[in-house]
């Protein structure tokens, strides 16, 4: 039997998002420590598996509107008949023990409580938050942060300010940006909280977010990290380059394939990464074990 099914009802390629569990493995320059790595990638997986059984838990919930819907109806797994309900409840209980067994080991426990919150947030939000407008949006950059914390607690680092409200600022970009274009391409037919919204409205909320996602980044790097100035480029570039896409292209509606499928967007986050990994390094001579 084919596992592509299975691997769309886990939505693995959105597990690109939870690379934000990453950023402090990044930012702390622990990256060339085993044991930070390890604890990093585990704190990773079980945000994977936390956010693929909330995609299965939606689906499940979802079925019937799914199988009305002109595009899920194809695209989903569950909606399109090709995996049977009770074998996503299979699955997802799996899941769910799988998280559990997290809980047993201390150096994995540390990571688990954002991640439980994780759950417990998208819980509320898939049974009623997600029709509330303005808190719908909020819920979605909570899970960002909370992906932060993961990493942070994985490493016993505490999380920077400036990093925190950087990253609210650019996940409230993100869901504005997509709350947008479902409304532009689907009309408020495709979700309820849509009635609430305006074209305007949403276009004034992504761009009051980019520009937040800029200044506080801005403001991090200047205070905190000076050797990073010249990410500040990077950043406006990929800004821009989106924000182009959901504009010139109709892009917006999934982050993730935005990213995966535009080469230049791609590039642009790769370079990111390098560039502030070798300068938080070149700036580290403790961690590396040279003179301070």
């Amino acid at each position: 039997m084919s596992l592509r099914p299975y691997l769309r009802l886990l939505r693995v390629h959105q597990w690109v998002k939870n690379t934000f569990v990453l950023a402090p493995l990044i930012f702390s320059g622990k990256f060339l420590d085993p044991e930070a790595v390890k604890q990093a990638l585990w704190a990773f997986f079980a945000f994977c598996l936390a956010s693929s059984a909330t995609y299965i838990l939606n689906d499940l919930r979802d079925i019937e509107k799914d199988r009305a819907h002109p595009v899920k109806r194809l695209k989903r797994p569950l909606a399109a008949g090709i995996i049977f309900p009770r074998t996503a409840k299979i699955l997802l209980i799996s899941i769910y023990a799988s998280l559990l067994g997290f809980l047993i080991f201390p150096s994995t426990r540390a990571f688990m409580l954002p991640v439980i919150a994780y759950l417990v947030l998208n819980l509320a939000y898939s049974f009623k938050l997600k029709n509330i407008p303005v808190l719908d949006i909020f819920c979605i950059a909570a899970g960002f942060m909370l992906r932060l914390f993961a990493g942070g607690e994985a490493l016993n680092i505490e999380i920077s300010s400036w990093m925190l409200v950087t990253t609210l600022s650019l996940a409230l970009f993100l869901a504005s940006t997509k709350r947008l274009q479902e409304l532009r391409t689907q009309g408020d037919n495709a979700r309820k909280v849509l009635k609430h919204y305006t074209v305007k409205l949403l276009e004034s909320y992504a761009q009051i977010s980019a520009a937040g996602a800029l200044v506080f980044y801005g403001l991090y790097v200047i205070s905190s990290r000076p050797g990073l100035v010249l990410s500040i480029p990077f950043v406006i570039f990929g800004l821009f380059r989106y924000w182009y896409l959901v504009e010139s292209e109709g892009a917006g509606e999934s982050p993730t394939e935005v990213l995966l499928r535009d080469w230049p967007l791609v590039i642009t986050v790769t370079a990111w990464v390098v560039f502030c990994a070798w300068k938080t390094l070149k700036f580290s001579p403790t961690y590396l074990g040279g003179s301070p």
